[in-house]
């Protein structure tokens, strides 16, 4: 009988033929790296009070949530988690899920449906996109960035029901949506503004309070935000946050959240210990965008033909342009000691394969001196060698099959 997957193998020679074969790589528990590549964008994911939340809340609570939320899986825990994180970020109601991914799925299928519009930022992160296509919704890809392009597709929209949905920093380059300007053009369309705040939660606006609220949109009636809790927060686990009746709604109406068992207590109390942290320590965030502007100045000064610019968020992309290459700079500055993320097509568009450099709130001048003479040893070289090879930017392959 012919193997049914016998494609898979030529798959996998095709991939590695261009460079995108991917293995999972398991850390030690102590690793001698400097650490640029992970999301624990405030260094709490570690944190012995945040550790300390989750210990207290499984001796509690138990290793596991028991059940869907709308059973089981809702204790007091989570209740006391979704008033801290509305508070943050000044939004009325919260409704935590088990991850950013199916806190995205839950909010834009449940806000959308047959006979709705979604329009998705062409650089819309892959959950974004995935819950676009699961809405049944008609479907447009738009640059988020040119709000004149959004208002031009709502303004020939017929449907009634319309939801624009856009990443607010962006997870690649850390660049800003321009949310005021995005939120007027959806108010005088008669559209609700969904804003994934993923990668701006306990990075941007006061006290870390996120992209939306810096943008004064915290609260609005008609702005959804989601997040994470994996990246600042250093836990695990997802969150909705606007009115009470577009929280209601996701009860009633998200799958995500209706048949999915609900975040374990110890995400749970990991997280909130987290957020009782910055709440206490906004100086956290203020220490993340000095390591940020310190990583970029050590890359701009390494490679200064790479045009590495100013950060704006916790990510300073080096756009290096061959996938090979750039796997090759990661494991180099891997063995040189300081561990740095790769991202290659699908996660970024064709011939902008990078190193994304994460900033941490807790690394030391000595550990930004490695940084700095790492990346001299192992970028000059690859600039020295000849020409970067790149590709002109362009649509991310996920958004190109929407």
């Amino acid at each position: 009988m012919d193997d049914p997957l016998a494609w898979l193998a030529d798959t996998a020679r095709d991939r590695r033929a261009a460079g995108l074969r991917r293995v999972l790589s398991p850390r030690d528990v102590v690793e001698p790296l400097v650490d640029l590549a992970s999301n624990d964008y405030l260094g709490l994911a570690r944190d012995p009070r945040v550790v300390e939340g989750a210990v207290s809340a499984a001796r509690t609570w138990g290793a596991g949530s028991t059940g869907s939320r709308l059973v089981t899986g809702s204790t007091r825990l989570h209740a006391e988690l979704e008033e801290g994180l509305a508070d943050l970020v000044g939004a009325p109601d919260a409704l935590v899920f088990s991850s950013g991914y199916t806190a995205n799925l839950g909010a834009v299928t449940a806000l959308s449906g047959r006979g709705a519009l979604v329009v998705s930022d062409v650089a819309a992160h892959a959950s974004l996109v995935d819950a676009a296509r699961l809405s049944r919704a008609r479907v447009v890809v738009a640059r988020c960035a040119v709000p004149a392009d959004v208002d031009a597709v709502l303004a020939a929209a017929d449907e009634s029901r319309r939801l624009v949905v856009t990443d607010g920093v962006d997870s690649v380059d850390g660049g800003l949506a321009p949310l005021a300007e995005l939120h007027a053009v959806c108010r005088a369309r008669g559209a609700v503004l969904l804003v994934d705040d993923a990668h701006g939660l306990g990075v941007r606006g006061p006290g870390g309070a996120g992209l939306v609220a810096e943008a004064g949109l915290a609260g609005e009636p008609d702005v959804v935000t989601t997040a994470t809790l994996s990246k600042s927060l250093g836990s695990q686990g997802g969150v909705v946050l606007g009115s009470a009746a577009v929280v209601a709604h996701l009860v009633d109406a998200a799958r995500a959240f209706i048949f999915d068992t609900g975040l374990a207590p110890t995400s749970v109390g990991a997280a909130l210990a987290a957020l009782y942290v910055l709440r206490a320590e906004p100086d956290r965030v203020t220490a993340l965008h000095r390591v940020a502007a310190a990583v970029a100045a050590s890359a701009r000064s390494a490679a200064p033909s790479l045009g590495v610019a100013d950060p704006t968020a916790a990510m300073v992309p080096v756009v290096l342009g061959d996938p090979e290459l750039a796997v090759a700079a990661r494991d180099a500055c891997a063995a040189a000691g300081v561990r740095a993320g790769c991202f290659r097509p699908p996660s970024v568009p064709e011939g902008t394969s990078r190193l994304r450099l994460t900033a941490r709130a807790d690394l030391s001048d000595d550990d930004l001196a490695l940084v700095d003479r790492v990346l001299h040893e192992v970028l000059g070289p690859i600039v020295g060698a000849g020409p970067v090879r790149t590709g002109r930017p362009g649509m991310a392959s996920w958004s190109e099959q929407l």
